[in-house]
């Protein structure tokens, strides 16, 4: 498939939207609707500390990498989150999370960022391998094999 990627600008916050809505219906994981998320991502992609890679197969978005950027005292370079990474469903094993991910990188190496973080779910273990075979490592190895992320709710 000839995928091109290019990064996101305000304008594309629809398009963001619903790929973001479409992955987390797909996952069954709660998601705001369409509205508010591309309210949202209109504010967010104007942010020097958010970037939103769209992957294309003509005027068809097929994928995204969302990362945002945090400073860190540990590099002089920024802490890169790879929020979501998201191909879809029936274009997955035709690499386009592969070259999401790997412009990703590079553009995290541009921006002199040292490390790069995913959260994946324990029971993941299509995605895990996908990482993994990427050269992420889990942090918390062991019989558990799972990070644990305290949220409170504001």
């Amino acid at each position: 498939m000839n995928v091109s990627l290019r990064a996101a600008t305000a304008t594309d916050a629809p398009l963001v939207a619903a790929l973001l809505h479409d992955f987390n219906t797909e996952f069954g994981a709660p998601t705001p609707d369409l509205p508010t998320l591309t309210r949202r991502f209109a504010g967010l992609l104007d942010r020097a500390d958010v970037l939103v890679l769209l992957a294309e197969n003509g005027n068809a978005p097929t994928g995204l990498a969302f990362l945002t950027f945090r400073p860190t005292p540990y590099w002089d370079g920024p802490l890169a989150q790879l929020e979501e990474l998201y191909v879809r469903p029936e274009l997955r094993g035709g690499g386009t999370g592969t070259q999401l991910l790997h412009r990703a990188i590079a553009l995290t190496r541009e921006r002199h960022g040292q490390e790069m973080h995913i959260n994946v779910d324990e029971v993941d273990r299509d995605t895990r391998r996908f990482y993994e075979r990427h050269g992420f490592i889990n942090v918390e190895p062991g019989q558990n094999e799972r990070m644990l992320c305290y949220l409170r709710e504001l």
